[in-house]
């Protein structure tokens, strides 16, 4: 009698377009994948995948095998949304997250998905957009908040949240609280996020003019980094106003008023359509609800303070 492990373990080796990728997907090895797949080519008694490529592909009956794996695998993700109680939702979670996030929401989402999905175990990357989008494509995560939405196929999106980009400096630098141009900003060293990240490339673009001094443009992937360098004035950050919210309230960073129009960063959950994304999408559910409330929530004493 066919097995359902077998035929789940048939829809991600043609998904991923590997016996590897399908272990690691799995949480089991590589031989365990070739003896489902060997046993399933038994019961069936045809060949389904062509193994003499680098990437694994299905025959002609593995084609019409994986219809009808895709049909199964969704009703049983359907059927688990509506009957099953979520707390009994199991497994790991391959997550990649961008800085920003972090240091804001993240330990609240972390929080709701211990309490609503105790079994469900998060494994928590931290990185630049750029590499998050890589290793989603490349099936290493499953799930990205970045800097989004994402457009490549077979990418779904939720956006998340829009976080307003400030520009930033410690008093000790003396910039006051007038309007400034970019002529006086474009004196000191400018701190940001790293190369190949979209703030990166925007500051950039805002500073690279003929009638300006070569920008001096310092780029870390570390915002920790970037804020400490800010507080200790060694340069003017454009950063997220909402990661320093606790540096704005007791004095040691100032918003900055500058004719500088820098669009906001808008993040957003993404993933791979597949038929079992249940535990993608509920995590990106909570991530939506939870984004949602921490922008409104930091944006009211924000309207305050104007």
């Amino acid at each position: 009698m066919v097995d359902f492990k077998s035929i789940e373990t048939f829809l991600w080796v043609v998904t991923l377009g590997s016996f590897r990728g399908a272990g690691q997907r799995l949480n089991t090895t590589q031989p365990a994948i070739s003896q489902r797949i060997a046993q399933l080519e038994r019961e069936l008694g045809v060949k389904l995948l062509n193994r003499d490529h680098r990437v694994v592909s299905p025959t002609p009956s593995g084609r019409q095998l994986m219809v009808y794996a895709e049909k199964l695998i969704g009703l049983r993700a359907e059927m688990m949304a509506e009957v099953g109680e979520r707390s009994a939702m199991r497994g790991v979670l391959r997550l990649g997250v961008a800085e920003t996030i972090v240091h804001t929401w993240l330990p609240r989402l972390i929080k709701s998905v211990n309490t609503a999905h105790p079994n469900l175990s998060l494994e928590i990357e931290v990185d630049i957009t750029p590499n998050l989008t890589a290793r989603l494509l490349e099936q290493e995560i499953e799930l990205a908040f970045l800097v989004g939405p994402l457009s490549a196929a077979g990418v779904r999106n939720r956006v998340l949240c829009d976080y307003p980009v400030g520009v930033l400096a410690s008093p000790s630098l003396g910039l006051g609280n007038g309007a400034l141009k970019i002529q006086d900003l474009a004196k000191f060293p400018i701190i940001t996020f790293p190369r190949k990240s979209q703030p990166y490339e925007i500051v950039r673009s805002l500073f690279n003019r003929p009638d300006l001094p070569p920008i001096r443009l310092h780029a870390s992937a570390s915002l920790a980094t970037v804020i400490h360098m800010a507080v200790e004035g060694l340069g003017i950050a454009v950063i997220p106003t909402s990661i320093v919210e606790n540096e704005l309230a007791d004095g040691r960073l100032q918003l900055l008023a500058t004719e500088l129009k820098i669009p906001p960063l808008t993040f957003s959950a993404s993933w791979l359509a597949s038929p079992d994304t249940l535990a993608v999408e509920l995590v990106a559910d909570l991530a939506a609800r939870i984004a949602q409330q921490s922008s409104a929530v930091v944006d009211v004493p924000r309207r305050a303070r104007h």
